[in-house]
């Protein structure tokens, strides 16, 4: 079967790597790509190759003409459930790009217009297939350091306008440009800590088996002259322990191209060893107590179709199998409740209870 997809929305950069999937992927088919601004869409349509009766300024011309089955959406974070209602009336399979929601009741009003249509929706974050993450599961499911009881992280990158689509890079000029991108507006739902807070805290809790904290500490900075933050750590108690969760704006290179120091990624922490799970590295680090001195572990080597998320949802169209883990809506809620429960507590400068 051929799975038809429109792309709509362009705020995110991540649309041009979500069509890339599509565009490889050989029973996908772009049937449309949609945005108010045509020069957003203009390198996706040279990449490939979108003719131009299928590029639309209007998204109900765009569903009502090409009827896709599925409608990939990266619009900024506070439209988020602004778009899922406005395309969930034609009954369509959903892919979001993260973060999941601005907060919980955006978040909730999104599941249910979902689920009254009765078709999949996915969020999707890019961590989530990286290869030294699923290996860290997949460690973590065989009990290779025991019950998990720490999760620590710290990932980010140079900033939100050093790169467009396919990790190209931007020039100077772009970069001084922050008052004018969404990403620095916090009416649209900007700043580090809802860019990637929701990475940690969603994958921290596929690591924790779905398990939630009791309670929630968290601080941002305050840049001059910018509305949003460019750094957060947020602290969770767990029943069992501690795990810190923290964004930067601002690292001193881009993990994608040379980890930074911190390295961007994950550290997890279990009753019987612990694991570091960088991003992008060909290994993980593994400590048991039969070798405290570590080793590493070469990364799994991923297979269609669980090398992205296009692969992957259509997968589950076809096979009739909801998305799981991180991209599933019930484990995405949870990290949505983590990320609005530390809005709070750096708002109000004081330790929250996780919000209901």
């Amino acid at each position: 079967m051929s799975w038809k997809v429109a792309g709509i929305n362009f705020d995110h950069s991540h649309m041009g790597d979500l069509l890339r999937q599509c565009h490889e992927h050989p029973d996908v088919e772009i049937a449309g790509v949609c945005d108010r601004e045509r020069d957003s869409m203009a390198p996706a349509i040279a990449n490939f190759g979108i003719p131009a009766d299928r590029v639309f300024a209007d998204f109900r011309e765009c569903l009502e003409t090409t009827q896709p089955d599925i409608v990939i959406l990266c619009p900024s974070t506070a439209s988020h459930a602004d778009w899922v209602l406005k395309v969930a009336q034609y009954e369509v399979h959903v892919l979001l790009e993260k973060p999941f929601a601005s907060d919980l009741s955006a978040a909730d009003s999104m599941i249910a217009a979902m689920e009254r249509t009765g078709k999949q929706f996915i969020v999707n974050w890019p961590l989530r297939w990286y290869p030294c993450h699923v290996t860290a599961k997949r460690l973590l499911e065989e009990g290779l350091i025991g019950e998990l009881n720490e999760v620590h992280y710290y990932d980010g990158n140079r900033g939100p306008l050093f790169h467009v689509a396919d990790k190209v890079e931007t020039d100077e000029e772009f970069r001084l440009r922050k008052g004018e991108s969404w990403f620095y507006q916090e009416a649209e739902g900007g700043g580090s800590l809802l860019d990637y807070l929701g990475y940690g805290v969603t994958l921290g809790t596929w690591f924790l088996d779905g398990r939630a904290p009791l309670e929630v500490t968290a601080v941002v900075d305050e840049p001059v002259g910018l509305e949003v933050d460019e750094h957060s750590i947020t602290v969770c108690k767990y029943p069992f322990g501690l795990s810190k969760f923290e964004t930067r704006w601002g690292t001193f290179t881009d993990p994608w191209t040379l980890q930074p120091q911190p390295k961007c990624g994950f550290v997890l922490k279990g009753s019987e060893g612990t694991i570091s799970s960088y991003d992008h590295e060909a290994s993980v680090r593994v400590q048991t107590h039969e070798r405290p001195e570590g080793y590493q572990q070469p990364v799994d080597r991923l297979a269609p179709p669980y090398q992205n998320v296009v692969q992957y949802f259509i997968h589950c169209l076809e096979t009739g199998q909801s998305p799981d883990g991180p991209l599933s809506p019930a484990i995405c809620r949870i990290g949505q409740q983590i990320v609005d429960s530390a809005i709070q507590s750096a708002r109000e400068k004081r330790t929250v209870s996780l919000l209901p």
